[in-house]
């Protein structure tokens, strides 16, 4: 299992189309094949960083899932969506991998 995180540089005037793009997602990405962790906007401190975080099986699990997102009618309108209210000024992704597990049960006294 890995996890992408995709970090978002934002529009600090546009939150809410940045709000309605991640709620698109919360609904397409699991229909799509990938666990949606969630959506993360600015509330206190930076108005421009953005999250988005998902768990999926491998990168070749991963560019399947890509394929079906892309032909996914709600997918494909969110793409256009950005595209038009060019809310999105940056992105990164990343694959990372839990390197902590298996972890330990919490200690209470």
């Amino acid at each position: 299992m890995i996890t992408c995180f995709i970090r978002y540089e934002i529009d600090p005037f546009k939150h809410q189309c940045f709000d309605r793009y991640a709620r698109t997602w919360g609904e397409a990405i699991p229909r799509c094949g990938a666990d949606l962790v969630g959506y993360f906007a600015p509330h206190e401190g930076s108005s421009t960083i953005a999250y988005g975080i998902y768990h999926i099986e491998s990168l070749a699990a991963y560019e399947a899932y890509r394929a079906r997102l892309a032909a996914d009618p709600a997918g494909r309108e969110n793409y256009d969506f950005a595209r038009r209210e060019q809310f999105i000024r940056r992105e990164d992704r990343m694959f990372l991998r839990l390197a902590s597990a298996p972890h330990s049960a919490l200690v209470r006294p």
